[in-house]
């Protein structure tokens, strides 16, 4: 009888347990942090800067301290020059998402195999699950694109109609149609986006274990997945009902541990900040395009400590979720259930005994 949605929790507390307490290891501890957070276990924010306000001085100068206080002005720039430093900074930031998309893809691997073994070893299954991490790179960019062009469409589509029948030009005319409308196309925005949710969901709790132990595609993964799904709705519903009430218990202690952790580590930051800003004053700095260059960096890097110690936080979180789908899944997929209750070796033969010699006589 396969396990269902509540029986695995039993076994996948006791694992979390055995894996992060027994014993305890700090090294792998943080460890599975950082792979965590790199394989999307966790919901991290991004780095955003604040919006500043400067008054206006006579003599054109902002002093470092001076507040409230804003973002100076570049005057005399070439509409060129903006345009290539906007062009540069998509680029550069494709080009970041699709790197931390890859090391993402690679780490949703060494996540999987670091619960099958209870040992995490980054380096070791970074060069090991290149293979299907790639492959699962493939996946997450067509994911992404469909995800991407679904929504263009939803949305799309929709206004040109409606701009084309002329109700964006007077809406008060047509508020019955553009009402009932949007009303519609929210529910079918909700329901596109609620699928696309258990895509992703069932991709890395269900495909990646598959992609793992037989080296298979995403897209064939899948293949092989979705008669499971239709033939066991049931369970499968079960399952998406039980992680969602469950994440929002974790996510309600992890957020009150977090809260007094970070509180705790605002005074020697702060203190820090502080400081900082005094010695800036005093040296005579003001707010230019290096100084809030160097703001922005030193901002994203406590942004980045901050992220990685709510990683610290969360690991019974990290490690409980992966290996709550995986005894769930090994029920109903022979391969992952060998190997993660692999059979007892069959013991040897015992070699026969010798003849006896013959009595004499």
């Amino acid at each position: 009888m396969a396990t269902s949605a509540v029986d695995a929790i039993g076994p996948a507390f006791q694992h979390t347990k055995q894996q992060l307490f027994q014993p305890f290891r700090a090294g792998q501890w943080a460890r599975l942090a950082l792979v965590g957070f790199l394989a999307g276990e966790l919901s991290s924010g991004g780095c955003n800067s604040s919006t500043f306000h400067i008054p206006n001085h006579g003599n054109g100068t902002q002093k470092f301290l001076d507040l409230p206080f804003e973002l100076p002005s570049l005057p005399h720039m070439d509409p060129m020059t903006m345009a290539a430093l906007i062009a540069s900074l998509i680029v550069a930031g494709m080009v970041l998402w699709i790197l931390f998309l890859y090391v993402n893809s690679v780490m949703r691997f060494i996540l999987f195999d670091s619960i099958i073994a209870k040992r995490c070893e980054i380096g070791r299954g970074w060069s090991r699950r290149q293979g299907p991490g790639s492959r699962y790179f493939v996946w997450q960019i067509v994911y992404s694109l469909a995800l991407l062009g679904g929504i263009t469409i939803l949305v799309g589509i929709p206004a040109a109609f409606a701009f084309a029948l002329g109700w964006l030009k007077d809406p008060q005319q047509h508020m019955v149609p553009l009402i009932l409308g949007g009303m519609v196309l929210f529910l079918l925005f909700l329901a596109f986006l609620l699928v696309a949710l258990l895509v992703h969901l069932f991709t890395k709790d269900f495909v990646v274990p598959q992609m793992a132990l037989e080296d298979i595609s995403a897209f064939e993964g899948w293949r092989r997945f979705w008669p499971r799904v239709k033939t066991e709705l049931g369970g499968y519903a079960g399952y998406v009902g039980m992680k969602i009430i469950m994440a929002l218990g974790a996510a309600v202690v992890v957020g009150i541990v977090t809260f007094f952790v970070v509180l705790i580590l605002l005074i020697p930051v702060g203190g820090f900040g502080v400081v900082a800003v005094l010695a800036g004053k005093a040296a005579g700095l003001s707010w230019n395009l290096y100084t809030i260059t160097l703001a922005v960096l030193v901002g994203c890097g406590i942004l980045g400590l901050f992220l990685y110690v709510v990683s610290l936080i969360s690991v019974p979180v990290i490690v409980f979720f992966p290996a709550y789908s995986i005894y769930f899944f090994a029920a109903r997929y022979p391969a992952l259930q060998a190997v993660l209750r692999p059979a007892p070796p069959i013991p040897p033969l015992a070699p026969p005994l010798p003849p006896q010699p013959e009595p004499i006589g």
